[in-house]
């Protein structure tokens, strides 16, 4: 049985890949491939053009400021963020939840977990298999992205999707928001099915980029302006990694599409009660 429709329309291609990548990496669980990878546009993944757009606004909190401009490649992102199921079918491909550089990929002991472990293999819980994936780390998103192909957005790219180049207050538009298109203000782990509340998806249909969970990207937590080749994006450099998008349990005021995260606890080593991802890809101009 599936949440509704809509859930069903997005899930069910990207578990039935799941179940053939699975097959072939059975047995080398880490030869998984670089974060750079090009592809062409999956069903499951939305196009953004390249070019120039505005980041960040002046007037919102310090770590938002100043607007200021920022050019990127054209690049894909995925509709909705990963899903508990997605995620446990990575975590019983890499045998566990620390991978062989010792990383902690997932915090499944964590009583805010969806995803446990019966009998040796991993499963999401009942009712949260098509819920984002919640307690997965930075390296656990990391990971689970180059498993499958892709990368983390960077904060440019997930910031270029959500708020379009005419500086979208919110991902949907500039009304204000509202419970018919993001899930906030509900409680500690409220969740819904990714996929939910399409009214909320951005003109190009990229779905759930405010509010349900804040969404690791690749950056490193680091005043602006935003540059590409100062640091921020080395992916062995230590410090706090950015989240974007409100959560069910924040306020309004987080799903704003320049809103960086500010108190949210984000400790790239460990999971988090309200953090998931979503995945990126380069593309070929």
């Amino acid at each position: 049985m599936f949440p509704s429709p809509s859930v069903k329309a997005t899930t069910i291609p990207r578990i039935l890949a799941l179940v053939v990548l699975s097959a072939t990496t059975a047995f080398a669980p880490w030869l998984i491939r670089p974060d750079t990878a090009y592809a062409a546009n999956p069903q499951d993944m939305i196009r953004i053009t390249g070019g120039a757009f505005t980041m960040g606004r002046d007037g919102g909190n310090a770590d938002e400021q100043p607007a200021h401009g920022v050019t990127l490649s054209p690049f894909l992102i995925d509709r909705v963020p990963v899903t508990n199921a997605e995620f446990a079918a990575f975590l019983n491909v890499m045998g566990g939840p620390i991978n062989a550089g010792g990383q902690n990929l997932f915090d499944g002991h964590d009583d805010d977990a969806r995803i446990h472990e019966d009998g040796g293999h991993y499963r999401a819980d009942k009712g949260f298999k098509y819920h984002p994936a919640v307690e997965a780390s930075w390296h656990g998103a990391r990971y689970y992205c180059r498993w499958r192909g892709k990368r983390l957005p960077t904060e440019a790219e997930w910031e270029r999707a959500a708020r379009g180049t005419e500086g979208r207050a919110y991902p949907w538009g500039n009304q204000p928001p509202d419970k018919s298109r993001a899930r906030y203000g509900s409680g500690w782990g409220q969740t819904v099915a990714v996929g939910s509340l399409p009214k909320g998806a951005t003109p190009e249909r990229v779905m759930n980029m405010a509010g349900n969970v804040h969404e690791w990207v690749s950056s490193l937590y680091k005043p602006y302006p935003y540059r590409a080749g100062d640091g921020r994006e080395h992916p062995d450099a230590t410090g706090e990694r950015v989240t974007r998008g409100g959560a069910a349990d924040t306020d309004a005021e987080t799903l704003g599409t320049t809103w960086r995260g500010a108190n949210v606890s984000r400790n790239p080593l460990a999971g988090h009660h309200n953090i998931g991802f979503r995945c990126a890809k380069s593309v070929r101009r």
